[in-house]
């Protein structure tokens, strides 16, 4: 069989920026061996695999290596295909996850996705998590992953982690922030536990720091840079139980993948 693929750079404005996903739309789901194998194969922090269902889609995401239960840019992804290139009529979209019902809206250029909050709280540091930052933090919390709170953008930029360490906590990855310098705050994601090193941009990661800085900053609405290789920049909302997670997106490639029979 044949199914429409798409690669999307998310959260930026420019090719060969933001957070590239691969977008799977399928007119019913494959097993799930089979997804795992295309996620592979595609080998993007992400592929989004979306079926028709009610009103709006079932969606799942899959890393190269295990299916995960929230991801941001790899929502913002479908949305904008759909938006974008698929002809969608109305202003939001909605998507059915293990993570409950998430929302798309269009505003303008912006596509701004309803979360979940995930307000971290403070936890102990384990030793791999300080041996593999390399650097200590002012203050270590934790949600669905650690997050490690330092002083400066610059102690944030200047991290070169020991990933083999990191792959070893109980989390599926590790947030690193600070304030900003030309924005309101700035983080970097690990996960190399679900085979990925280093996140370019990541959309789930903020529905903790949303309001964990929405707290610090006494700011319901923010912009947030996150600072990898290829950068990644982020419009937040706090919304008491919900966060605003907002972005642009580009399509880089569109076209079909083969998919063998399945008996």
């Amino acid at each position: 069989m044949r199914a429409p693929y798409y690669q999307v750079d998310v959260f930026t404005s420019r090719h060969f920026g933001g957070n590239p996903a691969g977008v799977c739309l399928l007119d019913n789901w494959l097993p799930d061996i089979t997804l795992q194998q295309i996620a592979a194969e595609n080998n993007q922090a992400e592929t989004a695999f979306l079926v028709t269902e009610g009103q709006g889609f079932r969606l799942r995401w899959f890393t190269p290596l295990v299916e995960v239960d929230l991801c941001g840019h790899a929502t913002l992804a479908p949305a904008f295909v759909l938006f974008a290139d698929r002809g969608w009529q109305g202003p939001r979209i909605e998507f059915q996850t293990r993570s409950g019902l998430l929302l798309a809206e269009q505003r303008g250029d912006i596509i701004e996705l309803d979360f979940p909050s995930r307000m971290p709280v403070p936890a102990s540091a384990p030793d791999e998590l300080l041996k593999g930052l390399g650097r200590k933090p002012k203050e270590v919390l934790k949600a669905r992953d650690f997050m490690a709170v330092y002083s400066s953008q610059a102690q944030v930029a200047s991290l070169t982690p020991d990933m083999a360490l990191l792959a070893k906590l109980d989390c599926l990855g590790i947030i690193a922030t600070a304030p900003g310098e030309d924005c309101d705050f700035v983080s970097r994601f690990f996960a190399p536990g679900a085979g990925v090193p280093e996140d370019p941009a990541t959309g789930s990661s903020h529905s903790t720091l949303i309001p964990f800085w929405a707290q610090r900053l006494g700011k319901e609405t923010m912009f947030a840079r996150q600072i990898s290789k290829r950068g990644g920049e982020i419009y937040c909302r706090n919304s008491k139980d919900r966060v605003g997670i907002g972005g642009r997106a580009v399509i880089y490639s569109r076209g079909h993948i083969e998919i063998p029979s399945v008996n």
